[in-house]
This record gives C-alpha cells, structure tokens and sequence, in this order.
C-alpha cells in the first residue's frame, strides 16, 4: 500500500476509535462523548509533545530523555502567567528572592571572568575560591531570607509570589486569556532551559546526552516541588484561569439552556460537553498550525541540511555545516513544543500538580508515540500520540475485562482470582511493549515511515 494511502486511511481508523467511543456502549467503549473528549484533549496535547521530541530524534537523532522537565517548566509558566500577585509578597521578601538570585548570578560570573583574565597559579585559585564562598553566604543570606518572608503569607493558601494576572485575588478568573499568553512563555522558558542544557551537554556522545537530559529535568522537577515560594511545591497551585466558559456560567445561561433543550441534552452534560469542545477546538489550531510549520520546515533547504547531518555528521562537517550550533538550535526548538504542550495540560488540569510529572508519562510513553507513528515523519508522530494515548487509556479496562474472563472459572473470594484482578492495571505497561515490538517487528520504521 502507498504510503499516500496509508496515511488517511490509519488516521481514518483511529478517528473511527474516538467515534465508537463516544457512541458505542459495547466491550471497551464508553458510549460517552465526554469520556471520548477527556481523551482526545489529552492526545492533541501528547501530540505537540511527541512533534517536539521528533524534531529532536526524528530530524537530528538527538536522545533527550529530559522530556518531563521541560514539561513542567511549561505548568510553571502557566502559574507564573495566568495566577495574580500573593498582596504582600513582593513587599515581604519578593524583592530580596530577586536580588539574591542576581547576587547568585554575579558570583559565577566573576568567578568565570577571574578564571579568564588572571594568569594560572594559586592567587587565581585562591581568588576564584573566595569569591565563590564569599558569594554563596551572601547569596544565602539575602535569598533565604526572604524566601521566609514569601512562604509566611497565609501558607496554607498562598505562601508563594503569585503571577502577573491583573484581576487580583478576587477577580482574576475573569482574565481567562492569561492563561492562553501563558503558552507561549511556557515554551520560551522551556527553550531559554534547553539552551543553557544544550550548551553544556549536545557535545556528549549520545547515551551520555540521555543520563545529563534525564538527570537536568530530575534536577528541575525537585527544584520546582521544593520551592515554596515560586509554586507551593508539593502543595499544589489549584484554581487556574480558564480560556473557556465554565460549567456553572453556561448553566445560568437561558440561551445555552435554551440550545440544550432544542438537542434533547441534559443541561449539565451539555454544559461539560461544550467546554470539553471548547479545549478541543484551542489545541487543535494549536496543533494544525505547528504540523504546517513542521511540515514547511521538514521540506526546507534547513530540514534537509538537518537530516544531512542526522545521517553522517562527519560528511556535513565536512561540507562546512557548524554540527553543533544545529544540534542546539534543533533541541531548543524541540523543548519550546515540550514548554508549550506542558502549558496547555496545566490549562486543561486547572492545577500545578508537581508530583504527578512522572517519567513514565512525560518521557516513556512520548517516546512510543514517535516510534510508533514513525520517527522522522511529523504526521506519523501526531497518529502514534492519539493511538498510543488511546491505547493507555483503554487498556486497563481491557484487562480488567480480560481478567475478568480468565478466572470466571475460579470460586469467588478466591486469593488468585482477586489477586489476578488487581493485577489488571498492570497490563498497561505490558501492552504497550507489546505494541512497540509488533510495530518494530513488522514496521520498523513505524506506521507511517519517514520518506
């Protein structure tokens, strides 16, 4: 079959999946379309990631297994963006967090510059030493100090420095759109991150470049649950702006009433219905928009120069293309779509949940999905996101289904029979293994191949 075939017709199929899941009640179908958009919201925005993570490995070959960080650097800008301002927290110790990070800063620059400028041999040493110890007691004093002054206010609520929303604490809901220019920030904080990551570790040989990504965006996750002041950590930051109407609005509305009535619904259903349409209809433009850019840039004189270089570095050195500058240009692009798409989940979410970032979600199945759909072919990417997240989400219903038939042999309250059951969950994992060495078995390339 060609692949100009192929392409609509696998996109076909798995269309066809959402469909029966919200209109068939038959073995692992739902016959519910608000649990058919539940996931499809989640698949558009695994979408963006696995494009990101294929414009890394797919047009660079470049092994990021930092995926979750840059992630959550994008929930992180959502809060920054879209929260309003703690009152009192800048007066109390906002301003000495700012100038203790500068004085942080200042202090690896001026080491970095005495290292530079003064001649090797034990003043410089002893230089750099006592700037560095200097530094760091200052830097502590000042920011410690007032991080306590932040974390004080009302911790039990607040306890952090808020974000840029203009409504203020009891208004702030009404500015919904923050949270849309939220997105983008997500993704320039994620790029600004990829940068210095990239700086330091796209000169590596490609496992050690996967141990320094995985070991960064540990390092960014732990920063994140333990900075009070910046997020609430593990406490979580709930009640984020929406970009679209809320349940009880549209249920006061005579008009929406009125229109839910006319379609036989029930107000409530329809009320989550049509903001579950609302998410939809945001992360598909989202999504559309980046496959064209992706597409224009894949078919560009720079996609080919990047495959070029994927396929031997040394022949495009060779033809005097700088391997490295491309290598970190690429892998801030790609972390820009990981920021973006972490942002719109924390959109979806309503909350920064720091603990929920997993590797298993965020680095894991991100990688099935490209592999899957087929590395290297930015539709291939976005069809592996909806099959594999499809998949994850259904297959546990499955085993359990699964389970269920295997012990109807067994006496109920039997140890193995209860044991076999709870172990259901647990399919999720095996299944999607199974899935990745059927397609490596018998479409290496995944299902919609790079041309």
């Amino acid at each position: 079959m060609s692949q100009s075939l192929r392409t609509p017709l696998l996109f076909g199929a798995v269309a066809l999946l959402f469909i029966l899941q919200g209109t068939t009640d038959w073995w692992i179908f739902a016959g519910s379309w608000n649990a058919s958009l539940t996931i499809l919201n989640m698949a558009l925005i695994s979408a963006i990631m696995a494009l990101g993570v294929n414009l890394q490995w797919g047009y660079a070959g470049l092994f990021n297994v930092g995926i979750m960080g840059f992630v959550a650097l994008g929930g992180l800008a959502t809060v920054l963006v879209a929260m309003p301002t703690t009152p009192g927290a800048w007066s109390s110790g906002g301003v000495g967090i700012v100038f203790g990070l500068l004085v942080g800063a200042a202090t690896v620059v001026a080491a970095v510059l005495l290292h530079s400028r003064m001649a090797a041999g034990r003043n410089r040493s002893l230089a750099i030493v006592g700037t560095l110890i200097a530094g760091f007691f200052l830097y502590r004093f000042i920011f410690d100090a007032g991080v306590a002054g932040v974390e004080a206010i009302n911790p039990a609520q607040t306890g952090y420095l808020g974000g840029l929303n203009p409504g203020g604490p009891d208004n702030y809901k009404a500015h919904g759109y923050m949270t849309v220019l939220a997105w983008p920030v997500g993704g320039l904080l994620a790029a600004g991150a990829a940068w210095i990551v990239g700086k330091i570790a796209l000169g590596l040989r490609s496992d050690y470049l996967a141990i320094a990504t995985l070991g960064i965006s540990e390092i960014v996750i732990a920063v994140i649950k333990n900075e009070d002041w910046m997020a609430r950590g593990v406490k979580n930051v709930i009640g984020l702006p929406r970009p679209v109407p809320y349940e009880v609005d549209l249920q006061q509305s005579a008009d929406f009433v009125a229109r839910a009535d006319s379609l036989g619904l029930d107000v409530t259903t329809a009320s989550t219905l049509a903001v579950k349409l609302s998410y939809s209809a945001l992360f598909t433009v989202v999504l559309v928009v980046l496959i064209i850019f992706a597409q224009l840039s894949l078919n560009s004189p720079w996609g080919r120069m990047m495959r070029a270089i994927r396929d031997n570095e040394v022949a495009a050195q060779a033809m005097g293309k700088d391997v490295t500058r491309r290598h970190l240009q690429i892998f801030v692009l790609g972390s820009a779509l990981c920021g973006l798409a972490g942002a719109m989940m924390t959109t979806l979410d309503g909350q920064l949940v720091p603990g929920t970032y997993q590797p298993l979600r965020f680095t894991f199945l991100i990688w099935v999905m490209v592999i899957v759909g087929g590395s290297g072919n930015n539709l291939g990417s976005v069809l592996g996101a909806f099959l594999i997240w499809f998949l994850w989400i259904q297959v546990e219903p499955i085993g359990h289904w699964l389970m269920s038939v295997v012990t109807s042999g067994l006496e109920d309250g039997s140890a193995l029979k209860a044991h076999l059951i709870d172990s259901a969950a647990h399919m999720r994992l095996f299944s999607m293994g199974i899935v990745l060495l059927l397609v490596l078995r018998f479409s290496p390339r995944g299902l919609i191949p790079e041309k």
